[in-house]
């Protein structure tokens, strides 16, 4: 097993006291903060130079996480979840218990349910859900390896992990759906 523990306890320390992170996630590499937290979020929208408008994906650990952060998901969702083959946010009507820069405008939010062990100990371990955007400024490339982060992002969050920086897998963002009130899955981004 690879050896995480010390980045994980950067992170946790960091994220308890509203600071930020650069971490690799199941798709690109990331920059993260405590998601129930709106301090922590706004820097995340300052250091991104993000729209407010624009809202960020939401990274939980497990499908049943879900239920307490949307108001009446449909019945079968933890098993839609947990049949998807990649990573996927979904978004959903009705996010419950977020502050209101992490909830869209229209009362929706993007939570996606991680696969990737160091996201998931992490998660788990905050017993928090994170914020999950791409490591970039707004509009500028996103960086699928941690070679591909911008100086510029490294120099201004609070702790920068190095598990996986040496990693060159290249990967795409997440698939994005919008489950509907029938229950019917729409792809947004494949």
């Amino acid at each position: 097993m690879v050896d995480f523990e010390n980045d994980i306890k950067s992170c946790i320390h960091t994220l308890q006291q509203a600071g930020t992170i650069l971490y690799p996630t199941d798709t690109v590499w990331g920059l993260g903060c405590d998601a129930l937290n709106e301090a922590a979020v706004e820097k995340i929208f300052t250091l991104k130079r993000r729209p407010k408008e624009k809202s960020m994906i939401i990274l939980l650990a497990d499908a049943r996480d879900v239920i307490q952060y949307v108001a009446a998901p449909p019945p079968d969702i933890i098993a839609i979840i947990e049949s998807f083959e990649r990573p996927t946010t979904v978004i959903y009507e009705n996010a419950l218990g977020f502050p209101s820069n992490v909830v869209n405008q229209d009362g929706s939010i993007a939570i996606r349910v991680t696969t990737d062990p160091f996201c998931k100990a992490l998660i788990k371990r905050l017993r928090k859900p994170i914020i999950s955007t791409s490591a970039n400024i707004s509009g500028q490339a996103t960086p699928s390896i941690y070679e591909m982060v911008e100086k510029a992002i490294i120099d201004n969050v609070d702790y920068v992990v190095r598990y996986r920086q040496d990693d060159e897998r290249i990967s795409s963002p997440s698939r994005l759906v919008r489950i509907n009130d029938e229950g019917e899955m729409v792809v947004l981004r494949k």
